[in-house]
């Protein structure tokens, strides 16, 4: 395998690709088989988690990007967004990349990064809208609460639906993600909450050169830093470019001032790494875990106040 092969395992948590126990969600009935999807002549695969049913009651959908190397049921697992979802009864589905292996190592077009999907410029934009196209056509999802959060190369992801599909895409959350400083702006506003580590070596927060195993699973563009990200969407939303700044001991948390509907929030963990905060870990050798912040239960209460 070459050296960019093996760093693209790496990309996100460098997730392994384990047994998953029973989620409620299996355990209730409801629908919970991998999918495929036909887009570009490939076959994609989803995993796809239905809430227990309401009839004439649309509910929103969130789509949950793994990391690189990753894939549907890992993201599940790291994230805990199923469990979340049987409570507060949306729906939320769980995408997997591509890769030159069978059944495995996934990774996302984020652009600059990465591996295989990069390197093909697969048309992962292009998927997601067809698969938001079809959950709506075949489920009671409502079309203006449809959300993407996602995991280091995932949040990369879900960086650019925002930016790709700001017509389809009511909020975005990614987590230990970044920008590189060249992006487009959205057509339209797009709320946007970030989660990054302080202490993280595989996106620093500080930007510049990816570390660890990352180095050669992108384009070797380097990364800006995290609070970048706040300013580009802050920009593209009409918010003031100074956000207010709130520290705890566990974290710091920059909101910006911006129009009712457009918020902007960014948060930088003091004392984890390349983590799902409040999640579980993708592999053995993966970052220590904290539970001051519970990233998915931040994300929902973000992703609930705002409607496209």
């Amino acid at each position: 395998m070459s050296q960019g092969l093996v760093a693209c395992v790496a990309v996100g948590i460098v997730a392994l690709v384990l047994a998953s126990a029973p989620t409620p969600l299996q355990a209730a009935g409801t629908d919970a088989a991998r999918r495929t999807l036909v887009h570009d002549s490939q076959a994609r695969s989803y995993l796809l988690r239905v809430p227990a049913p309401a009839p004439g009651v649309p509910r929103a959908l969130v789509i949950v990007l793994h990391g690189g190397g990753g894939d549907a049921l890992n993201a599940e697992r790291m994230t805990g967004f199923t469990e979340k979802a049987a409570r507060e009864g949306f729906y939320v589905v769980y995408p997997e990349g591509t890769s030159r292996f069978q059944g495995r190592l996934f990774t996302w077009n984020a652009g600059h990064c990465c591996g295989h999907a990069m390197t093909t410029k697969t048309d992962d934009v292009g998927f997601i809208r067809a698969l938001i196209d079809t959950l709506l056509h075949e489920h009671p999802v409502d079309p203006a609460r449809v959300y993407a959060t996602g995991l280091s190369n995932g949040g990369m992801m879900a960086h650019r639906l925002g930016r790709e599909l700001s017509d389809r895409i009511a909020a975005i959350a990614p987590v230990v993600a970044t920008v590189f400083g060249d992006e487009a702006p959205p057509a339209r506003p797009v709320p946007a909450l970030m989660i990054n580590g302080r202490l993280d070596a595989s996106v620093p927060h500080l930007g510049g050169p990816p570390g660890g195993r990352f180095q050669n699973a992108w384009d070797g563009t380097p990364t800006r830093p995290a609070l970048e990200q706040g300013t580009f969407w802050a920009k593209a939303n009409g918010c003031g470019a100074t956000p207010r700044r709130e520290e705890s001991d566990a974290y710091t948390h920059w909101i910006h001032p911006c129009p009712t509907g457009r918020s902007v929030e960014l948060y930088l963990m003091k004392h984890e790494g390349h983590t799902w905060p409040g999640g579980q870990k993708g592999g053995p050798w993966g970052d220590a875990l904290g539970n001051a912040l519970i990233a998915t239960d931040v994300i929902w209460a973000f992703f609930r106040q705002h409607a496209r």
